[in-house]
């Protein structure tokens, strides 16, 4: 695991409604530990093998004051020196559990699209923090791409460690590092397990999934299935490296 240092956090009073995001009590033998707000926090990371700080963000999207949320995480961004700032966030589609998880990008320029390699996707409709932040960074003049993970409706409630591994591995490929997955790729596999144990039960359940991948192999072009098999090689190298294989 990285380790890292906690640079700020945001003051929660005027952002988050406590009886919608309840504050967290630690009690052990009777008496109070610690109190824990509900809040986002940004710690600094300094990976060995990388040639770049990683500032990372960790928290709960605010139930008002969007716009000034965001105003203060990109106030910290410029003062901490970000270069570029990438949103994960996932959405529900008609996906199939079985296949790998698409994931797709908003970035907030042509250019940025280009120097990642990401295919960016046309989209008008509600957003939640990711996209407000987006377009905070945007406005500051920060490069910043967000990824969407694609959520299979029918197992909609998180966690869904597949669709975070997926993000995990864009993640890597943008930043051509190699992040500490723990046992995130073992808690993949098993939740695709239990998804098809489930699936087994339901006949309807199964003739729908069964559709669903039918539709996604027949729209799956041969150079996408070759870019990702690319993609997947390259991480095997940089694994390998980082091991000192």
């Amino acid at each position: 695991m990285w380790e890292s240092t906690p640079v700020g956090a945001i003051d929660p009073e005027d952002f988050y409604d406590f009886q919608v995001t309840r504050p967290v009590m630690e009690v052990s033998d009777g008496h109070t530990d610690r109190l824990v707000w509900p809040t986002t926090r940004l710690t600094l990371a300094r990976p060995q093998g990388v040639d770049r700080d990683l500032i990372l963000l960790h928290g709960i999207e605010p139930n008002m004051r969007w716009r000034a949320f965001s105003d203060q995480l990109v106030a910290a961004f410029t003062e901490l020196g970000a270069d570029l700032v990438i949103l994960l966030g996932a959405l529900l589609a008609d996906s199939p559990h079985t296949r790998p998880v698409p994931v797709n990008a908003a970035v907030s320029d042509t250019g940025l699209s280009a120097r990642l390699h990401v295919d960016p996707v046309d989209y008008k409709g509600p957003t939640g923090i990711v996209g407000v932040l987006q377009h905070a960074c945007q406005a500051a003049g920060i490069p910043a791409v967000s990824l969407w993970a694609a959520v299979p409706h029918y197992v909609a409630q998180p966690p869904s460690p597949k669709a975070t591994l997926a993000l995990l591995r864009r993640v890597e490929d943008i930043l051509d590092v190699t992040l500490p997955l723990a046992g995130l790729p073992d808690d993949a596999r098993a939740w695709e397990r239990g998804v098809d144990e489930l699936a087994d039960q339901d006949t309807e359940v199964a003739d729908y999934v069964r559709t669903l991948e039918e539709a996604r192999d027949a729209t799956d072009l041969p150079e996408a299935s070759g870019d990702a098999i690319a993609r997947e090689f390259e991480r095997y190298l940089r694994r390998r490296g980082d091991h000192g294989g």
